[in-house]
């Protein structure tokens, strides 16, 4: 049993990893070109959709929308206790990782930035620059902190509750079957019991 759960926690932790990657991915293709196009909305001096609803400015309306994504899946997996703490835990390191060292030499760190001839690459730099990527790898690594996360749920497996259920009925029934023992000597007389006939030979 304790074999199977350590295969399951490794499994969980193998999906983490595949949940953290696509993190990236989301945080580059939808985070990072939401935000830029939000900059570049934001950069002119007109309102976005004319100052009415955005409904009738698809861009700016599907930029919105895309850094919500972002966002929502980020927070699912900070918060959702089935999920391993590798999923937020390691892209968390990776954007604290990239703001250290932004702090320390940002030539180095914005020459890491990827895809930067598209606006990909433009959102990216923009959010390290803006702090933002600093701001949410220290929320997406509060998993790793939390001891519950790594241990996970663990759920009996059907059929060894099944047959723990089967062996406890069958001592309960064993246990009530049983005759009861009189107290005392087993050979001492009891009432309703026949009285040893005394001997005929004498000595």
């Amino acid at each position: 049993m304790h074999e199977r759960l350590a295969e399951g926690g490794g499994m969980r932790h193998l999906v983490g990893i595949t949940l953290a990657m696509i993190m990236a991915v989301a945080l580059v293709l939808l985070g990072a070109w939401g935000y830029q196009w939000l900059l570049q909305a934001s950069s002119v001096s007109v309102l976005p959709a004319g100052g009415g609803s955005l409904l009738s400015d698809h861009r700016t309306l599907a930029a919105l929308i895309a850094v919500a994504l972002t966002g929502m899946l980020a927070g699912i997996l900070v918060t959702a206790p089935q999920i391993s703490p590798l999923a937020a835990g390691l892209p968390g390191l990776l954007l604290l990782g990239w703001t250290a060292l932004y702090v320390v030499s940002t030539r180095h760190a914005v020459g890491l930035v990827p895809l930067k001839s598209h606006v990909y690459g433009a959102g990216l730099e923009a959010m390290l620059r803006n702090g933002i990527l600093g701001a949410a790898g220290l929320a997406m690594i509060v998993p790793l902190f939390v001891p519950s996360r790594w241990r996970g749920r663990r759920i009996p497996l059907p059929e060894v509750a099944e047959a723990d259920e089967f062996f406890s009925g069958l001592t309960a029934a064993t246990a009530s079957q049983a005759p009861e023992e009189p107290a005392g000597d087993p050979q001492a007389y009891q009432p309703g019991m026949a009285s040893p006939r005394p001997s005929l030979h004498h000595g």
